[in-house]
């Protein structure tokens, strides 16, 4: 089968590699898309506090048709379309990948839409619902708001009933925040987030949703009200921030780690059950996640790049 390997740190190729089959608790995939992430871009250059040595395949997320099965499992069976988290293995044509992982996707969703649908979407309910306590009318000023995860903290606070202010540093990152449901955006680049913030919101906003980090942070947690809290979900910028703890005390802000994928693995039910609960939204018409781009394997060492120096909007998901 061919696949997207990763031979040396900070370069992949398409190449002839085995194809799975499916060890006990398994199942293969025929995938159809596979979403690309940031944390994809940071394994392949060796960038992720863990390191993986060559070779290996990238590719976290998956959405295709099941073509095998272990013989212990007794759900997927063959021909059921699922999207699931494969950790590594999904650049390819097909990965093998635990059955109790898979969900089935809706019918509302395409491949594309599902191959880049659980990563961000379960980041933001995870993090806006489950660690941040967002309620209905609370206002939200999210950061990185034109990538993936920003876009699906958008949809997902929307959802929630809350209200959006947007921040992105292009003009197609914001248009892309407002069709995703912000009600106000601010240009980063030009714009202190606190005064747009404060604007929008007087006397700061509800939550912080941050998976910048870098600048941003410090005027970020200063553009909170009291007792607002703040969303710890990266470092797309690349420079972890140091925050003034004076800002957290004296308004009585709380500063929240988000860390969703490591939550996922140790809680596989839970998990599954935050998975299905938002493809049943989708499925409800409640929540629609926007069409990705879509690429062939041979342009996948082009889109890690974009996704590393942050010229992605939205969401890309490759075509095996």
């Amino acid at each position: 089968m061919r696949a997207l390997i990763c031979e040396k740190l900070g370069s992949v190729t398409v190449a002839e590699t085995q194809a799975p089959e499916p060890a006990a608790g398994q199942i293969v995939i025929d995938v159809e898309a596979a979403g690309v992430n940031y944390v994809d871009a940071l394994f392949v250059h060796g960038r992720y506090q863990i390191k993986l040595p060559p070779p290996f395949v990238p590719g976290s997320e998956v959405a295709g048709t099941v073509s095998a099965v272990a013989p212990d499992v007794t759900w997927p069976s063959v021909g059921t379309r699922v999207v699931a988290m494969c950790g590594l293995g999904g650049f390819a044509e097909r990965v093998a990948v635990p059955a109790a992982g898979a969900v089935e996707i809706p019918g509302a969703l395409d491949a594309a839409r599902a191959a880049t649908f659980t990563q961000s979407y379960c980041t933001a309910l995870f993090a806006l619902r489950d660690r941040g306590g967002l309620r209905a009318g609370e206002t939200v000023l999210v950061l990185g708001a034109g990538g993936g995860v920003g876009l699906a903290a958008v949809r997902v606070a929307t959802t929630l009933g809350a209200t959006v202010l947007a921040g992105a540093s292009s003009e197609d990152k914001r248009r892309a925040a407002r069709d995703a449901g912000a009600v106000a955006v601010v240009d980063t680049t030009a714009r202190s987030v606190k005064e747009a913030a404060r604007e929008f919101s007087p006397g700061g906003v509800d939550l912080v949703y941050d998976p910048v980090g870098g600048d941003l942070a410090d005027p970020a947690l200063r553009s909170l009200r009291p007792g607002g809290r703040y969303l710890v979900i990266g470092f797309a910028s690349g420079a972890i921030p140091s925050l003034p703890l004076n800002q957290v005390l004296l308004r009585n802000r709380a500063v929240i780690g988000v860390d969703w994928g490591a939550w996922s693995m140790s809680d596989r039910a839970g998990q599954h059950a935050l998975l299905t609960e938002l493809l049943g939204l989708v499925d409800d018409g409640a929540l629609s996640p926007a069409a990705p781009a879509t690429a062939p394997l041979e342009s996948g060492a082009r889109i890690l790049d974009d996704l590393l120096e942050r010229r992605v909007t939205g969401k890309v998901a490759l075509i095996p």
